[in-house]
């Protein structure tokens, strides 16, 4: 059924992950030559009881919050998209004139369009929200 993505999935994924290596040990070059410049000007008692560097890195992450608006706005558009295929494709309205091939076409355009938009404003939703969390931070 899909025969013809199998090769560039197989190729995509291999580059990605020759690139990732790569990557890897270029950061780990990188990495090692920062702490020895660091290293010099830094004692060990500098760090004691204290968990992360204050202004470096944010007190809050708000990846969740990205990824459970995202997930909830793809499982609503599925929901949204399931209703639309079965309220309006199969209402019999178009039993005539749709052949099984377009009637797919049109099923698969309902779920990803709703899958898409639903998704889009959960991210939307997610940027409201931190806006509004790193307002009331302040």
């Amino acid at each position: 059924m899909l025969d013809f993505i199998a090769v560039p999935l197989i190729v995509g994924i291999c580059v990605a992950g020759t690139y990732g290596l790569f990557e890897l040990f270029a950061r780990r070059k990188e990495r090692l030559a920062i702490i020895e410049k660091v290293g010099e000007k830094l004692d060990a008692s500098a760090f004691e009881g204290r968990r992360w560097f204050p202004g470096l890195f944010p007190k809050f992450s708000f990846g969740a919050l990205k990824a459970g608006c995202l997930l909830a706005g793809a499982g609503l558009g599925l929901l949204v998209g399931f209703f639309l295929n079965l309220l309006i494709l199969n209402s019999g309205l178009y039993e005539q004139e749709l052949d099984g091939w377009y009637r797919n076409n049109l099923a698969e355009v309902a779920y990803g369009s709703s899958i898409l938009l639903f998704g889009g404003i959960g991210l939307i939703l997610a940027f409201v929200l931190e806006l509004k969390m790193k307002k009331e931070e302040k």
